[in-house]
């Protein structure tokens, strides 16, 4: 079991910036692809970004690339998603994922982090 901690939730007015940041065991991070979910009231969990275990590889859902970007630091075992120019549809509790090599889906999840965006 790999348990993911989440921080960075919050508030914030549309056009503003927030970042969220999820550490997992060190054993085991450098070698889990990492990930953010999203889900807004009364939708389905939606994906929003995801990184190679190396770092070198990175994907978005399309509708975010350009605004979201998401890193992370082997070192510090800590993944992070940077969050600008938020617009009130991004409200919604996100969610750090993780996945073992090989894996088809992801393992792991946290227990996540509300972010709201107000207009």
């Amino acid at each position: 079991q790999v348990q993911l901690v989440e921080s960075g939730g919050g508030s914030v007015e549309a056009g503003g910036s927030l970042r969220l940041s999820c550490s997992a065991p060190a054993r085991t991070f450098g070698l889990l692809t990492m990930g953010w979910f999203r889900q807004a009231p009364g939708r389905e969990r939606d994906f929003v970004a995801a990184i190679s275990p190396d770092a070198r590889n990175a994907r978005y859902a399309e509708s975010l690339q350009g605004r979201f970007t998401i890193s992370r630091n082997n070192a510090r075992n800590t993944v992070t998603l940077q969050m600008n120019k938020l617009k009130p549809e991004d409200t919604a509790v996100y969610y750090c994922v993780a996945k073992r090599a090989g894996a088809q889906e992801y393992d792991f999840w946290g227990q996540g982090t509300q972010v709201t965006v107000s207009s």
